[in-house]
């Protein structure tokens, strides 16, 4: 038995596959990531030399090469994280964003549903395609809102959470449609090892080391769920476990908080962990102008997964941030490694404008 996971040398596909092949009876993982710019084989590390893990280099919109890898390795799961995330990157380039996350979503949905409809009565029964989302395809939460259920009708105001909403339809639909045995997971803002240096946390973490401004947009006071990265995969592996076909399971961290607070939490980690002889880090934020349609909150009920599968995050967000504040203390070379010039010209082009 195998699985096939997509998108897995980026954030939380990496985590996933290293927390799977952890254990030493895992079935073996056949790895497919096009290694755009978030995507990194240095990720991947711990796992060289173990012949459970197969890794290919490629786009998940080639079709060709998704049934030769579906006819060859028969997985009996694809597990979808393949997508371009960022909100910042969409709404400057859109385009990206709907090739890879709705085109491709469509690609890989076709020919799984192909694979799937060729198989033998009991392979064809165990077979499942779940594809990993986010809150944001719900839109945004007034203070006084209820969180997120499964039920939310979907309002996505960014051009990467309508692209994850299209993705989402389209899983449901070939579900309704064809039959294709389907779950969907919905996350909170997650946050961890070997987050790519652009979202908020580690972009924190990275800028106060380098005595760099923490750039902080508007007030600072948009609100999110904040989910270890390592509870996401144990959710996930729930899910996959044992959710109930063509369902949706939201998967949060119960800790909302609004952004200033996480960025004072990081400082004041770092001025106890690593101190700075220049005086604490707090000294380094930096207001910046607000994106476009900055969405105000984000939070995520997940009573569901827990009465139906019994899953619950294990970590608090006291005890999943000094971890990450730690694995980034302990890991210069894959920090130094992940920022190109590319991404620092990036970060330099949307953090730009201070006030």
């Amino acid at each position: 038995m195998t699985i096939l996971v997509t998108g897995g040398a980026g954030f939380i596909g990496s985590n996933f596959v290293l927390d799977w092949l952890a254990d030493a009876s895992a079935e073996p993982v056949v790895n497919l990531d096009a290694l755009t710019y978030a995507g990194n084989r240095a990720n991947l590390a711990p796992l060289a030399g173990d012949a459970r893990h197969v890794f290919v280099h490629g786009d998940i919109g080639d079709r060709a090469l998704i049934d030769q890898l579906l006819a060859t390795h028969q997985p009996r799961a694809v597990l979808h994280f393949a997508a371009e995330s960022h909100v910042d990157r969409s709404i400057h380039g859109p385009g990206a964003f709907m090739k890879t996350n709705v085109d491709g979503t469509f690609t890989l949905l076709e020919a799984a549903r192909a694979h799937w409809g060729a198989l033998p009565a009991e392979a064809k029964a165990a077979f499942r395609f779940h594809h990993v989302s986010t809150d944001e395809v719900y839109g945004s939460l007034k203070p006084t809102d209820p969180p997120f259920t499964e039920t939310n009708p979907y309002e996505p105001n960014s051009p990467y959470s309508a692209s994850k909403a299209a993705s989402d339809h389209l899983v449901r639909a070939w579900h309704h449609t064809y039959g294709l045995p389907v779950l969907t997971t919905n996350c909170s803002n997650n946050y961890g090892p070997l987050h790519f240096p652009e979202k908020l946390i580690p972009l924190m973490i990275v800028n106060a080391l380098a005595g760099k401004p923490l750039p902080v947009y508007g007030d600072g006071q948009q609100i999110r769920d904040w989910l270890y990265v390592k509870d996401h995969c144990s959710g996930i592996r729930a899910v996959l476990a044992g959710g109930r076909l063509g369902e949706t399971y939201n998967i949060g961290g119960w800790n909302e908080m609004a952004n200033i607070d996480i960025v004072k939490t990081v400082c004041a980690l770092l001025d106890e962990m690593k101190p700075d002889p220049a005086g604490q880090y707090e000294r380094l934020i930096t207001y910046v102008t607000d994106r476009p349609g900055h969405d105000r909150r984000y939070a995520i009920d997940a009573r569901k997964i827990e009465r139906e599968l019994g899953w619950r995050p294990a970590e608090t967000f006291a005890t999943g941030i000094r971890k990450t504040v730690q694995w980034y203390l302990d890991n210069a070379d894959w920090v130094h490694g992940v920022q190109s010039g590319s991404y620092r010209d990036w970060v330099s082009q949307q953090y730009g404008a201070t006030r």
